[in-house]
């Protein structure tokens, strides 16, 4: 996985969520608080989320084949899939089922100091893998707000653990909170509320995951900058004369397909313009190096019948020739 995949990110909060989730099991044996098991098995799907990342990473370097000609980067983005459902059966409704049992069947909590104690070392320790994927994305942020970096990385691992580690620091807040209200009042029902929110915030993360992975699934494309990019290296002005069209499709986080009509001179012969093809790909490739699959079609384009055509793409030289 190259650096853009977050490795480093992933390992700190695999090794975070795998201490906290031991921690909080051993708080609730102790305790008998719900909040306490609701996040144990939050922290324990979060390692295991983890691991799919990594595995990810590693089956999405496997060279082409026959079969896969174009390679196996969209693992990645499989994988991703996978964590948000796992966040959101074994985290989320896990924790929305043992809520309503508390709630249903409230109990007071014993040995306060275990949970709290225990909430408190998770929340410093969540805090640093949340600190480490920040610093992680801020190297290829740039000038995207959060927002709007989750919804357009192509590479899916900082952004699952970016919500993943920001639920987990909201739900240990939630779950601190029902503990220490349930101790105040001596109601374990307080204990039940904050257990039921972990499982609503846990589906919420989960569910925005799945329609941003279900995005990167489908098939994107290249960012605007980088299409912009592309259409500026295409045209040389000598024998590729005006880019006709163009379509491009992410087939991993770091492999990009460029497929494109470009516009050649008539009298030019086959020999020149695939020389002029070749120096168009390259010139591609300088521009943005992930453009790895690179198809150009030349053509003739004809401005006049262009123009004249009720139909752009039933134009001599346009998109539907």
């Amino acid at each position: 996985m190259s650096a853009s995949g977050g490795t480093k990110a992933i390992v700190a909060a695999l090794a975070a969520n795998l201490a906290i989730a031991v921690a909080k099991f051993v708080a609730f044996l102790f305790s008998g608080s719900s909040s306490m098991l609701a996040e144990s098995v939050h922290s324990l799907a979060d390692s295991g989320n983890q691991g799919l990342l990594l595995l990810g990473g590693k089956r999405a370097q496997r060279e082409a084949t026959p079969q896969h000609p174009f390679g196996y980067g969209r693992e990645r983005y499989i994988y991703a899939f996978l964590v948000s459902i796992v966040l959101f059966s074994v985290g989320g409704m896990f924790a929305i089922y043992e809520g309503y049992e508390k709630i249903k069947h409230p109990h007071a909590i014993e040995a306060w100091y275990w949970p709290v104690g225990v909430l408190v070392f998770a929340i410093i320790a969540e805090a640093f893998s949340f600190r480490t994927a920040i610093k992680e994305s801020n190297q290829i942020r740039g000038g995207l707000s959060w927002t709007e970096f989750v919804r357009r990385a192509k590479a899916p691992e900082l952004p699952v653990v970016l919500l993943e580690d920001l639920g987990a620091l909201v739900g240990l807040v939630l779950a601190l909170c029902g503990v220490s209200l349930a101790l105040v009042t001596g109601d374990g029902l307080w204990d039940g509320i904050g257990t039921l929110c972990i499982g609503i915030l846990l589906i919420v993360i989960a569910l925005v995951l799945a329609a941003e992975t279900k995005s990167l699934l489908l098939g994107e494309s290249a960012g605007t900058d980088q299409v912009k990019q592309i259409e500026e290296a295409v045209v040389d002005g000598v024998t590729v004369t005006r880019l006709i069209h163009m379509r491009t499709l992410h087939l991993g986080p770091e492999e990009l397909l460029v497929a494109a009509k470009i516009a050649v001179r008539h009298d030019e012969t086959a020999t020149e313009v695939a020389t002029a093809i070749n120096a168009a790909e390259d010139r591609i490739r300088a521009a943005v190096p992930i453009a790895r699959v690179i198809y150009l079609e030349p053509d003739v384009y004809s401005e006049s019948a262009a123009a004249s055509g009720t139909d752009p793409a039933k134009s001599p030289g346009g998109p539907g020739h």
